[in-house]
């Protein structure tokens, strides 16, 4: 396989564009389109590799919707993207998706960054080897998010929200108000089905990990009546501004730098036989 840097899982905030092509930008050649990769957990599904042109080109492995496909679980999806970004060396993954808002200050339309989670999923033991450790210290990348938060400010188009605990459920249904509740009082500010499992994979391969994530809605029972017509709005009309976001977020990190502990926090297990 060929080597990429960087990788972008896409989500549904820009599942209504083709990305990265429909964005036009001139710095971009795609490399291949929809390519599948044979992996141990089964072939993967279409990925595009891309390159970003400038004094340092960079390359760029992406796929659609977090690789969800109707004919495999979402664990299986990631384990298979995982596999392909581990062996294209992929060091930094950006991921982007939509979310429900736990809080009223967080309005529709405003981009969450996330620097915590709380895991609600049942996708808890999702991964590609056993050889690793994961501690989860600091599960974000601090130098991703903050090169993330500081374009979104440059926009001057969303409020932002650059900390703050991302609840993680299985959906597809969204949940009930008192499970909207309960996660609030845990402390979470906002629910989603996407930050696990990439946030543990990609730490298993050793990469950094950031999202970035579109305020689609109020969860269940934190107003009377969510607007469906908003989140559909949201849905057709963000997702161009969502994209260049994270492009030019890749073309501001330096593939080599480590200025951070995301890979000392991946720690050989003492569990071998």
């Amino acid at each position: 396989m060929p080597n990429a840097d960087f990788a972008i899982i896409g989500g549904s905030s820009t599942f209504s564009v083709s990305f990265p092509e429909d964005i036009g930008d001139d710095n971009i050649s795609i490399i291949s389109k929809d390519e599948v990769y044979p992996t141990p957990f089964g072939d993967s599904p279409p990925m595009t590799l891309f390159e970003i042109a400038g004094k340092a080109p960079k390359k760029v492995i992406t796929c659609r919707m977090h690789g969800w496909m109707g004919d495999r679980t979402r664990a299986d999806s990631s384990r298979q993207i995982f596999s392909v970004f581990k062996e294209f060396g992929v060091k930094k993954v950006l991921a982007e998706g939509g979310v429900g808002s736990i809080k009223k200050s967080m309005k529709p339309g405003g981009i969450f960054i996330p620097n915590d989670y709380i895991d609600f999923s049942v996708r808890k033991d999702v991964s590609i080897t056993n050889d690793y450790l994961l501690v989860m210290r600091e599960p974000v990348c601090p130098v991703i998010s903050k090169s993330m938060s500081s374009i979104v400010k440059s926009r001057d188009r969303y409020t932002l929200f650059e900390t703050g605990v991302y609840a993680v459920t299985d959906g597809r249904h969204f949940e009930s108000c008192a499970e909207v509740r309960a996660l609030g009082i845990l402390g979470a500010d906002a629910i989603g089905q996407s930050f696990v499992p990439e946030v543990y994979l990609a730490r298993e391969i050793g990469a950094c990990y950031c999202g970035l994530y579109l305020i689609v809605n109020y969860a269940e029972g934190v107003v009377p009546e969510w607007d469906y017509h908003k989140f559909k709005g949201l849905f057709y009309s963000e997702p161009k501004n969502i994209s260049s976001i994270l492009l030019d977020t890749v073309k501001s990190l330096n593939a080599d730098e480590e200025k951070c502990s995301c890979r000392q926090l991946r720690i050989e297990t003492l569990l071998k036989k």
